[in-house]
């Protein structure tokens, strides 16, 4: 019971820090129209998708664990089934929004310019529409067929598979983009002239293979296969345990680690203390020299000379702003 209680503060820990961090990424991506494009809206999505995947986790365990006292295996109420099927549609929508990112990377890196406005409804459509009919579909199957306990777990395993099928497909796709993204990087390489870029551009292409790696879910085709009893700690380590954690670090990687939002971050508060001292010496009509607007006209124009060679890539390169 001790290990559990210490695995679920962990899990616990992991989820909060990854709500807390999409939070703010979504904040910041919808506060700045200069990130208002196809690429950043897929992203926001795909935040979503892991808040509300944390929301499951914390909505399931305090409805199956609410009451210690209880056997939650023996509890068959529709709150208890109603949390576990909306944990299965968190999940869905997860492995959808990480096809759809896979998807339109590989799109970004076969055409050269890609009027992907007209895509962005499609996209939506599949990432909620596609979990929301298989999920449909499991609800239903389980009321008529397999209408037991909380619908956690599967006497056959074979209505779980309603839910294993698609999650296996779109990490089998990923896969297979994942492949074909390494090679059509490899090939762009391969064929530009001159190696004063070589650096950069391996350098870019290692921070795009390790961000994709942990998107594509890869891990769940390693349990998928087994009884949900085989491996019950490695599963709950890496699905909860380090599952946890995975929204903060795709919040860290798409949007704190990436150069066009630091920039665009450090700018806006350069032009906040602009503002606040000059407010400061209207009131008081003092100057200082080390705090003289010039300084911060200075370091604004600094910002503003280095923010249009990285416009273009905030919404039309897909793999720069890693």
């Amino acid at each position: 019971k001790s290990y559990y209680s210490a695995f679920w503060r962990v899990y616990t820990a992991g989820y909060a820090a990854s709500v807390t961090s999409l939070i703010t990424a979504l904040i910041v991506f919808a506060a700045f129209r200069k990130f208002h494009c196809t690429r950043n809206y897929i992203h926001m999505h795909l935040f979503v998708s892991f808040i509300l995947r944390a929301l499951a986790v914390f909505t399931k365990d305090a409805v199956l664990f609410a009451d210690e006292t209880m056997d939650h295996c023996l509890m068959s109420t529709v709150a208890c089934k109603a949390a576990v099927a909306f944990f299965q549609f968190s999940i869905l929508a997860n492995f959808f929004w990480l096809l759809i990112e896979g998807i339109y990377l590989q799109t970004l890196l076969l055409l050269t310019f890609v009027s992907d406005k007209q895509y962005v409804w499609w996209f939506i459509f599949t990432g909620w529409g596609a979990p929301t009919a298989v999920t449909f579909t499991w609800v239903l199957t389980r009321i008529h067929r397999q209408n037991t306990g909380c619908w956690d777990d599967d006497e056959n395993g074979v209505v779980l598979w309603i839910i294993k099928g698609p999650i296996v497909l779109t990490v089998l796709i990923n896969f297979v983009i994942f492949i074909n993204v390494i090679r059509t990087l490899v090939h762009k390489l391969k064929s530009q002239e001159g190696g004063g870029s070589h650096s950069s551009h391996f350098v870019r292409l290692a921070k795009s293979t390790l961000l994709l790696i942990p998107l594509f879910g890869v891990h769940y085709i390693v349990f998928a296969f087994f009884p949900e009893s085989t491996g019950l700690e490695a599963r709950l380590y890496i699905e909860l345990g380090l599952g946890s954690f995975q929204g903060f670090v795709v919040a860290l990687l798409y949007c704190f680690s990436n150069a066009e939002v630091q920039s665009e971050l450090k700018k806006q508060l350069c032009k906040r203390r602009y503002q606040e001292y000059l407010n400061f010496t209207h009131k008081h009509g003092t100057l200082s020299r080390e705090n003289s607007p010039v300084n911060y006209v200075t370091q604004l124009s600094l910002l503003e000379k280095i923010s249009p060679k990285r416009k273009t890539s905030v919404c039309q390169n897909g793999v720069t702003s890693v």
